[in-house]
């Protein structure tokens, strides 16, 4: 796993500074899972200036501490690497609402679970919620923009409408992992999409093995948001990811929806609840489970009340990264996640852009209630274009 680096600090702080009061420090919050060592989201009080608050505390720095991230509209706060005395320091500062420990996330793909080399047409039994091949112009006019392991650009299921965004946490402007092109091509693909007149932006946020740093998927939601705020086509952002819940991710992606950018997020592979996964138990995000051929509830899927829709996600064929024409099946709801974002995509491109609320309960009202297998109180409706 990289070294994920996170720099700054913060803190609050007089002009001059008193050494730290026991008793008074601000907590830090505890990740359930692994963490990336000295590096920390700091969340700000309502009001405070972002700015102002970071000028009085970068010059205090010590070696070895500084900053990572400065965020925008989705998170009022900012990421830091810090050392020795320096997160005492800051933990004195009256701005800072919280510090969270910065905790890894991982892809919700499963690449050892009986992969298939047969080719199918489609992608979930009879009732399949697309044709064979889909139409050229479904989704024109919309972006995606996938936070991912980034995207081979010059896979033929793309046909130039593939282009780089970003890439948070130093790695290189490639897709060394290949989860990202295969979601890609699942949202978008000329073949295996759902909306292959739909453009999609990588966003790189993960490693070459599949994890990433919450602080830089945070910063890869700010950069989605900003564009689509800059820009002037509608976009959905499209997550295929999961860690231990995280309230800043959460916010993150709550506040990006709020601003009328549309999410899809992956419900995760551990069979089990996800009500304290992130992003998937955001409950204004559309959160997806993963069905087998036969529309039947996949193993590993994770249920509960929040997902929002299911869809095809066992042994999925789409494009693979290294070569134009490669491919390879992966199941997840990694894979059923995508598919539901070019849904999305196609159904603003026909009938015009909505809310993300508006939007979301379309989805649900044309989904169909075929789905078995799945424990009670979770949605039995299979994502369908309508």
């Amino acid at each position: 796993m990289r070294a994920f680096l996170s720099t700054t600090t913060l803190a609050l702080l007089v002009p001059t500074l008193a050494a730290p009061t026991p008793g008074a420090s601000v907590p830090i919050t505890k990740f359930a899972g692994l963490v990336q060592p000295n590096s920390y989201i700091i969340k700000l009080k309502d009001g405070i200036s972002k700015d102002s608050h970071l000028r009085s505390i970068l010059s205090k720095f010590t070696a070895g501490s500084s900053l990572s991230h400065k965020y925008g509209a989705v998170f009022n706060g900012y990421s830091v690497t810090l050392k020795g005395k320096d997160l005492d320091f800051v933990r004195q500062s009256k701005d800072i609402a919280y510090i969270a420990e910065d905790g890894i996330a991982s892809v919700d793909v499963l690449s050892d679970y009986g992969f298939e080399t047969s080719k199918r047409s489609e992608q979930g039994a009879n009732a399949s919620p697309r044709s064979a091949v889909a139409g050229p112009d479904e989704g024109q006019g919309v972006d995606i923009y996938s936070l991912d392991s980034g995207i081979f650009l010059e896979h033929e299921q793309f046909d130039g409408r593939a282009r780089w965004g970003a890439t948070f946490g130093g790695y290189p402007d490639m897709d060394d992992y290949g989860h990202g092109t295969h979601t890609a091509a699942l949202a978008v693909g000329n073949t295996f999409g759902q909306a292959p007149g739909a453009n999609v932006i990588a966003i790189k946020v993960l490693n070459r093995k599949g994890y990433a740093n919450t602080t830089d998927i945070i910063a890869g939601i700010n950069w989605a948001y900003n564009a689509f705020k800059n820009g002037t086509r509608p976009a959905i952002a499209t997550m295929s990811l999961s860690q231990d819940a995280s309230a800043a991710m959460d916010e993150a992606v709550t506040n990006a929806i709020a601003g009328g950018l549309h999410f899809t997020v992956s419900a995760s592979n551990s069979d089990m609840d996800m009500k304290d996964r992130s992003p998937a138990h955001v409950p204004a995000a559309n959160t997806v489970g993963a069905v087998d051929d036969n529309n039947v509830k996949a193993d590993f899927s994770n249920y509960g009340p929040l997902v929002d829709v299911q869809a095809p996600g066992v042994n999925i064929l789409s494009a693979l990264t290294w070569e134009p024409d490669a491919t390879q099946r992966k199941s997840g709801t990694s894979m059923s996640t995508p598919f539901v974002a070019g849904i999305l995509a196609v159904a603003i491109s026909k009938y015009g852009n909505k809310s993300p609320a508006e939007l979301s309960a379309d989805l649900k009202a044309h989904a169909r209630p075929i789905v078995t297998g799945e424990p009670e109180g979770t949605t039995n409706i299979l994502a369908t274009k309508w």
